[in-house]
């Protein structure tokens, strides 16, 4: 198995770990993936795993079989049943510890329930875009109008206010547009973002991004389930067309919807800052971030964020980028 047939990532890598079943033994797993935490066996075979555990997380409740050709902790059958559009409660305190304390050697075992039906927190949309691609970023905003009634959107430009802006779908002052210089600083241009956030969670998109707003109408829900995980940073996969074709960069992960309170760091290639480091953040796998490249711009991108951070502007990821999708 070359991609983790939970999330894709092509992170499947020898592993030393182990669970502990409720009803008593032991079991090692010679293989997991470094990104979701799925703990494999050496004869599992991706559609077969995935049929058995759409199966396993179809119910009220997850428990886990230790004859499958995997195993999960609580941790990864949380980001594993958001691909299917559920979320998940602990059973008991020590399923509670054992969530926040990933990954842990107990077992998965939980409640599930639909995430279209659940508990939700407002979620803010802010985008990041150039002057001259305001007008096309406004025109697509309509679409979104059925799960967020915040939007923020931040111009590369000369300091200006926020400034309301009439949209079909939004109620008036809904959505506003501000601008401040980027200088080359794409964390702080984030962070200048995330402060116009009316709400306590914000998706950040770019311009040259876009999200299906039937993914978007899970985003309220997700935010409510990553509270109740002490979880402040959730990961969306994102699918990079380079002129049409899906990049092998996949899931590419981007942590982009986040606790107003967090903020990013880097120059380039940004990232949240969470105290508690990756166990504050968590993956959701229902839908993902689409993002349209030209073949000239990841050519030009690594030389110009190596001239803006140097050593950080991943001039291999080039190379990646316009390498096809490769299963």
């Amino acid at each position: 198995m070359r991609r983790c047939f939970v999330c894709d990532a092509d992170m499947v890598a020898p592993s030393a770990r182990h669970l502990i079943y409720p009803e008593g033994g032991r079991r090692a797993f010679p293989w997991a993936c470094g990104a979701c935490g799925v703990l494999l066996e050496g004869d599992a075979e991706a559609a077969r795993c995935r049929e058995h555990l759409a199966r396993a997380l179809a119910g009220a409740l997850f428990v886990p079989d230790r004859h499958a050709s995997y195993g999960l902790d609580l941790y990864t059958v949380r980001s594993a049943a958001t691909r299917f559009g559920r979320g998940l409660r602990p059973l008991e305190a020590a399923d509670r510890a054992a969530l926040r304390h990933p990954h842990a050697e107990r077992a998965a075992r939980a409640e599930l329930y639909p995430l279209d039906a659940a508990e939700t927190r407002p979620v803010s949309l802010g985008l990041l875009c150039r002057g001259d691609e305001r007008d096309a970023v406004l025109a697509r905003l309509p679409a979104q109008a059925g799960w967020t009634d915040d939007v923020a959107i931040l111009l590369d430009g000369e300091d200006a206010a926020p400034r309301a802006v009439a949209v079909p779908g939004f109620t008036d002052g809904a959505v506003r547009v501000a601008a401040r210089p980027l200088s080359g600083d794409f964390a702080a241009q984030r962070n200048a973002l995330q402060a116009l956030a009316r709400h306590p969670w914000m998706l950040q998109l770019d311009a040259d991004e876009a999200l299906a707003p039937a993914a978007g109408r899970l985003l309220p829900p997700l935010a409510a389930l990553a509270e109740d995980g002490a979880v402040r940073s959730i990961g969306l996969a994102r699918r990079n067309r380079v002129d049409g074709v899906l990049s092998d960069v996949y899931p590419d992960v981007q942590y982009r919807l986040n606790r107003r309170d967090v903020t990013y760091a880097g120059r380039v290639h940004e990232r949240p800052c969470l105290a508690g480091g990756w166990r504050e953040s968590l993956i959701a796998l229902h839908g993902g971030i689409e993002h349209r490249l030209s073949r000239a711009h990841v050519e030009a991108r690594s030389r110009i964020y190596e001239t803006l951070d140097p050593g950080r502007g991943r001039p291999e990821e080039a190379e990646a980028l316009l390498r096809p999708y490769r299963e």
